[in-house]
């Protein structure tokens, strides 16, 4: 298999004006850490790891992080994405061993038709889009896929029911969270006409007339008040 490299620089300035010239440049703020070393900021090129992210085993993908001094292993553990122009704005990036085990994430996909949606007019869900193992580096798969095909109304699946080698994959997702499932078709119940008109003919509450009134009440006793205090003037 084709060996990936990310070239890396150390990062000597910090600040917001140093990271847009950065991505100027090419680059991206980028934070390395995990194993027996410290955490590093360095600057690496953005569009080798643009790639890895968009490739298909995304962030899951082990490649080199190459240095002057060094070249480490490692995947992209985390990353922001700029919510308007879609660049990258910064990455972390986590030291692996690959003789040591480690939990990832993978993604599920699933293909085929549900016969519960074929024959039997329901609606297939996904649930839940991804399940956490434990596994060396060399054994993270790049995806789950799951036939739909057999699943009928209220059938699941679950992560049982997902082939792996137990010798070389352990599964972290709880045993009994639905992946996808084949559910009856919600459709939201229509009041009758009658009552929909029975609604629209209720006057609302009169608040600001009630309002209206009281103050009114109030003001007219405070003229009664007022009236012994002029005639005693008078």
């Amino acid at each position: 298999m084709e060996q990936i490299i990310v070239e890396a620089a150390p990062r000597e300035t910090r600040g917001k004006n140093a990271a847009r010239r950065m991505r100027v440049a090419g680059q991206v703020p980028a934070t390395l850490y995990g194993g027996k070393e410290g955490a590093q900021s360095l600057a690496v090129n953005t569009k080798q790891v643009s790639a890895i992210l968009r490739s298909a085993s995304g962030h899951n993908t082990i490649f080199k992080v190459k240095t002057q001094s060094a070249e480490q292993p490692a995947i992209v553990k985390d990353w922001q994405v700029d919510p308007v122009k879609g660049t990258l704005l910064h990455v972390d990036l986590l030291r692996i061993a690959m003789d040591v085990r480690m939990r990832v994430k993978v993604p599920i996909h699933v293909f085929g038709e549900a016969q519960g949606v074929k024959l039997q007019g329901g609606v297939f869900e996904m649930v839940t889009r991804e399940v956490e193992i434990e596994c060396l580096p060399v054994d993270i798969p790049t995806e789950f896929r799951m036939d739909i095909s057999d699943l009928m109304m209220g059938m699941q699946l679950r992560p049982t029911d997902i082939q792996i080698d137990p010798a070389k994959i352990k599964m972290l997702t709880d045993p009994t969270r639905v992946l996808a499932h084949v559910v009856a078709l919600r459709v939201e119940e229509e009041k009758p006409v009658e009552a929909v008109a029975a609604e629209a003919a209720t006057p609302a509450e009169p608040e600001l007339i009630k309002k209206g009134k009281k103050e009114t009440e109030e003001g007219e006793e405070g003229e009664e008040a007022a009236a012994p205090e002029k005639e005693k003037k008078k």
